[in-house]
């Protein structure tokens, strides 16, 4: 307060010095003396602006001169909005791929294959060896051909078979060892065991050529005779991917309709 004071009486003092040649009032620095180009008078002893006792607050930060004589009770500048961002331009969607063509299920073949190996030696259990020479001719058929892939074997049936000579019950139980040993020999080959089915039929199903091997030929003959019953079964039943399928079929072209004729004048 008594620097205030100070400053309004060394303004007041000032202020008298210069009256004669600052008389004049200049309605924009409205509380300040000014001189007769209109300019503030400051003091030469403090460097104010000389106030006259119009001087108020209010007309100090309304007057032209408030930057240079009050700077602290000048109206603030409205502070400019912030320049909103710049929005980002929004980013590409990638464009959908189109879906790839899913390939086509391949064409399945049914496939049943058999082959009777026959001329097993009289009460014998093993196969000859033709008999092993015909089966692995057989097992390889299995394989691809250009026809078709490898067939995928869902079962294979081996049946072992006799000839009439013996009781019921004995040649039940050969034609069981029959199939057993094919079994095996297969096995070795590389199929599957879970996918086989073994069985002896004995001497109930005969080829029919052997009815005509009467019984009162000599044992060796009639032996001879009823070789081709002496034998094994074996059917394979599976699934293989057709390599040569059937071209679909086109729709049939309808036939072009025929101009009617133009009707005579």
């Amino acid at each position: 307060m008594i620097s205030a004071f100070r400053n309004t009486l060394a303004g007041l003092v000032v202020a008298a010095a210069f009256a004669p040649a600052a008389m004049a009032q200049d309605t924009k620095n409205q509380g300040y003396l000014v001189d007769i180009n209109g300019n503030v008078v400051t003091s030469s002893v403090t460097g104010l602006c000389v106030r006259t006792i119009e001087w108020t607050p209010a007309r100090a930060a309304a007057a032209a001169a408030c930057a240079k004589c009050t700077p602290d009770l000048c109206p603030k500048p409205e502070a400019k909005p912030a320049a909103k961002p710049a929005a980002k331009p929004e980013a590409k969607k990638p464009e959908a791929k189109p879906e790839a063509k899913k390939p086509a299920k391949p064409q399945m073949l049914n496939v049943e294959l058999k082959i009777e190996l026959q001329g097993i030696a009289f009460n014998k259990t093993e196969l000859t060896d033709a008999n092993k020479q015909e089966l692995d001719k057989f097992l390889a058929s299995l394989g691809p051909t250009k026809a078709r892939g490898a067939v995928a074997v869902g079962a294979m049936v081996i049946t072992g078979h006799t000839d009439r000579i013996g009781s019921d019950k004995y040649n039940k139980k050969l034609s069981e060892k029959r199939a057993l040993y094919a079994k095996d020999y297969v096995v070795s080959k590389g199929i599957d065991q879970k996918v086989i089915f073994w069985e002896g039929k004995g001497e109930k199903q005969p080829i029919p050529v052997t009815k005509f091997c009467e019984n009162k030929m000599k044992r060796a003959q009639l032996i001879e005779c009823l070789a081709p019953n002496r034998r094994v079964t074996i059917e394979v039943v599976g699934r293989a991917v057709n390599l040569k399928p059937k071209p679909e079929a086109k729709p049939e072209a309808k036939p072009e309709a025929k101009p009617k004729p133009k009707a005579k004048p």
